[in-house]
């Protein structure tokens, strides 16, 4: 069995992005995974968007957050809440090819 890969995306006012963000980890090979996206307290629709996505796929785990800490405390928000054996970082406003 594949070992299972955290992927932790820390996201702040991303709507521009985060559905191309997301969508390219959806169509990577390798399926043993989890996205833990951590909202910052965005104040655009970066909210909405995350959920549409994590309504249909399992593997994608949102999480939105009280008040806006920052990128580096967003990641360790979701580095203490990840279950992969390994941890993978993608900004809200990068893809994987």
């Amino acid at each position: 069995m594949q070992p299972l890969v955290s992927i932790i995306t820390p996201c702040y006012n991303s709507s521009r992005f985060i559905s191309e963000s997301i969508s390219s980890v959806i169509k990577q090979t390798y399926s043993n995974w989890e996205l833990l996206i951590i909202d910052d307290k965005s104040t655009d629709n970066s909210k909405e968007i995350i959920l549409s996505f994590s309504c249909n796929e399992q593997r994608i785990k949102p999480f939105f957050l009280d008040k806006n800490i920052g990128p580096a405390q967003a990641r360790n928000f979701g580095i203490r809440r990840s279950k992969g054996r390994y941890i993978a970082f993608l900004d809200a406003d990068d893809i994987w090819l």
